[in-house]
């Protein structure tokens, strides 16, 4: 006796529609991504080369003329002067001891506030002491005071010291800022677990031995970013440097100024120095990019 097949019940048909549209909605949605990951880079040409063009246009003028930069429309492929216009730049300014003095006072800076900074972070996030947490506000409200309002007493303060026109009195006065150490400090809390801090303790480690085996190699990615910060902004700022150094000891910025001189002003001599100007800051941002770079993907998988 044979058995009777079942009926088919009425789910079945709808049981073998869900891998269908399954699949529909599959690859719908790889269209999507598809479509916007194509949108998203496109829209990050657009963002690389609005932002690259400055940068490109400062070396086609470099290596221009001051007649060729004038023509309508302008030329948009470098030239053939560029070493005319840097030879240029040496006459008109001393710009190879604006160079040396630069890399004096931003590196002097940079290795300053990185390692301050770093050893104040690491006492405001992991150390407990009296009066922390009023330090760190006061240490918060010095960035809300304009530096300008500091120039006068700090120039008194230097020409009491007799540092006018020497490196020191710009050198000194930004060892150490209230960002840096706010910076630091804030990545030290949530890079650094408190268990490794207590197992070094532990195991008899001295405080200045948690900091220089522990901290540093955890915050070396923070620092990083901090040390490129620091640096351009040292070797950018022209208000303080112009007011406590002379023509006979400038740095970059205020070397920069003695370019195009005369009734018409040569704007590819003065591109020219721009571009010099800004080749060391590359140089830095290439040396301690993969630094930055770990620590955002470092960031990212911790948050």
């Amino acid at each position: 006796m044979t058995a009777l097949a079942a009926p088919p019940t009425k789910q079945q048909p709808a049981t073998a529609e869900r891998p269908a549209r399954q699949r529909r909605r599959g690859r719908s949605g790889a269209g999507r991504t598809m479509k916007g990951g194509k949108a998203a880079y496109a829209i990050l040409i657009v963002a690389v080369l609005v932002s690259a063009f400055p940068f490109y246009w400062t070396i086609v003028a470099a290596s221009r003329s001051n007649a060729e930069l004038a023509k309508v429309p302008p030329t948009l492929l470098p030239g053939r002067n560029l070493i005319r216009n840097f030879e240029a730049v040496v006459e008109e300014a001393d710009i190879g001891k604006a160079l040396i003095n630069s890399f004096i006072v931003s590196g002097s800076i940079t290795v300053g506030t990185v390692l301050c900074c770093t050893l104040a972070g690491f006492a405001f996030a992991k150390l407990r002491f009296r009066g922390r947490g009023a330090l760190l506000a006061v240490t918060v409200g010095t960035m809300m005071i304009p530096p300008q309002l500091g120039v006068i007493p700090l120039f008194m303060l230097i020409a009491e010291l007799q540092w006018v026109n020497q490196l020191q009195a710009v050198i000194l006065p930004g060892l150490v800022s209230a960002f840096g150490v706010f910076f630091m400090r804030q990545y030290l809390v949530q890079s650094l677990p408190d268990e490794l801090i207590e197992a070094a303790r532990v195991d008899g480690a001295s405080t200045a031995r948690i900091f220089w085996s522990i901290v540093v190699p955890i915050a070396r990615p923070g620092m990083a970013v901090l040390g490129m910060l620091t640096f351009m902004a040292a070797w950018n700022d022209f208000f303080w440097p112009i007011v406590a150094l002379s023509s006979q000891e400038p740095t970059v910025q205020v070397a920069l100024r003695q370019l195009g001189g005369g009734y018409v002003h040569d704007q590819s001599v003065i591109m020219a120095g721009t571009l010099l100007g800004t080749l060391p800051v590359l140089l830095v941002f290439g040396l301690l990019g993969r630094q930055i770079v770990g620590g955002i993907m470092q960031g990212a998988v911790k948050g």
